[in-house]
């Protein structure tokens, strides 16, 4: 083992479905990686398959790469997370559970007959957990990747919610100019890179007399710099933007929704505006 001690213990793993996601060390000599999986495989009843990420997150899809490492050779799985049903494949369509909380914070929030835009909707997560969790009266839910559309039509009737969620293949942008402007109490946007160029769609989508938009991005803290910092920076760059474009704005809160690396953070922002 390249006379270093592996802490099986300590392993850490992200879980989806039955398959553990492990992170596999950079002087692993071929055997540690299957020694690692071997050891969730015995200790975790649920678990059938074990893989590590070859590829981070990529490409317009944001998709990362799994190679499978021990347990059945699959990526596909189904993901239970608050009482909802995720069916979706690791390979083929971005997943994290990091946002569990996230989703179901976001549920709460969510008033009697709401018109909601969850602008990337991936497998259909958010609007899942919310259509389940709280009484909208309609979730348009939109993804360009055809894959992780397909998962979100499957999941829809998983869940028993297809009375609820109207799904939408195609560009957020261009699906909001030609059918949703206007109609929105609420609009999602949990896809960071997309954040500051698409939330101008997102403010069209809004009802003229006001509505939150939920917008994820991605900041790092500087050396030197706490997490306040970071948060007022995001403030300030999205004020820049939104003094052009709308009457008022409030920033309802603002959180870290998780770390997704060294002083990087992804956070979110529930921002209440009047156009």
């Amino acid at each position: 083992m390249n006379e270093r001690k592996v802490e099986f213990s300590r392993i850490r793993y992200d879980i989806v479905g039955d398959i553990a996601i492990i992170k596999i060390p950079r002087w692993n000599n071929g055997k540690i990686g299957v020694l690692m999986a071997n050891y969730i495989l015995s200790k975790c009843k649920g678990v059938k398959v074990v893989v590590t990420q070859t590829e981070p997150a990529h490409g317009e899809y944001r998709i990362q790469k799994f190679r499978v490492v021990a347990g059945e050779n699959r990526t596909e799985t189904i993901h239970k997370e608050s009482k909802c049903f995720f069916k979706l494949d690791i390979n083929k369509v971005f997943f994290t559970p990091r946002l569990m909380y996230e989703r179901i914070r976001i549920a709460k929030l969510v008033n009697f007959g709401e018109i909601i835009i969850n602008m990337f909707a991936g497998v259909g997560t958010y609007s899942i957990v919310i259509a389940r969790h709280a009484k909208p009266s309609a979730i348009y839910s939109i993804d360009a990747n055809p894959d992780a559309y397909n998962y979100m039509l499957q999941n829809i009737e998983i869940n028993k919610v297809t009375n609820i969620i109207i799904p939408m293949l195609g560009d957020a942008k261009e699906i909001i100019m030609k059918k949703l402007v206007n109609i929105a109490d609420r609009v999602l946007m949990p896809l960071p890179k997309l954040a500051k160029t698409y939330l101008p769609y997102a403010i069209l989508a809004l009802k003229n007399n006001g509505g939150y938009i939920h917008v994820y991005d991605v900041y790092h803290r500087n050396k030197g710099e706490t997490i306040s910092d970071v948060f007022n920076k995001a403030i300030r760059d999205y004020a820049k933007i939104l003094n052009d474009k709308v009457k008022n704005f409030e920033f309802k809160l603002i959180r870290v929704s998780r770390k997704i690396g060294v002083r990087l953070y992804q956070i979110v922002m529930d921002i209440y505006i009047v156009k």
